[in-house]
């Protein structure tokens, strides 16, 4: 297996980024609905233009098997840029051979060369796998002060 920095501009890269899309979405952890046509047809595009945005992909020969995508973000608290990480998949039949880690791994070094403060990302609460992958790679519930609480993730939907 090759782990590399996705180029959007590939033509490999980008038809497996929108497989790996594409099967995400469609498992429970992805909400298990498939994405519109015209998300999977920009998807890349619109990557390419987002200042910051990074994809690594697991390759099994020519395959692209697993999908690690992170935007970048800012910590007013370090006044610098973070990286949070956006999506995490793996093809069911890949999954526990270490390609999250490994790829967490990758981009932790990268995040560390171009002096980001901190990586992030959001994990939904029954997902204990993809935890436990976190855990080993050094993340944790994100809070200022224990007597405080964690932090949660929160959204509303303007589309």
């Amino acid at each position: 297996m090759k782990i590399e920095i996705a180029n959007y501009q590939n033509p490999q890269d980008r038809a497996g980024i929108v497989k790996l899309m594409a099967a995400y979405a469609l498992d429970p952890m992805g909400g298990g609905e498939a994405l519109p046509d015209a998300v999977l047809a920009n998807l890349c595009d619109a990557l390419a233009g987002e200042m910051g945005a990074i994809s690594l992909l697991a390759f099994d020969g020519d395959s692209a098997v697993a999908l690690l995508t992170a935007l970048r973000g800012f910590s007013t608290f370090k006044c610098q840029p973070l990286l949070n990480i956006h999506d995490v998949m793996v093809l069911p039949e890949y999954r526990g051979q270490g390609l999250s880690a490994q790829m967490i791994t990758q981009l932790e070094a990268y995040a560390r060369r171009h002096a980001y403060c901190k990586m992030t990302l959001e994990v939904l609460a029954n997902n204990i796998g993809a935890q436990r992958v976190y855990e080993r790679c050094g993340f944790a519930p994100y809070q200022l002060d224990p007597e405080q609480g964690a932090a949660s993730f929160w959204q509303k939907a303007l589309i």
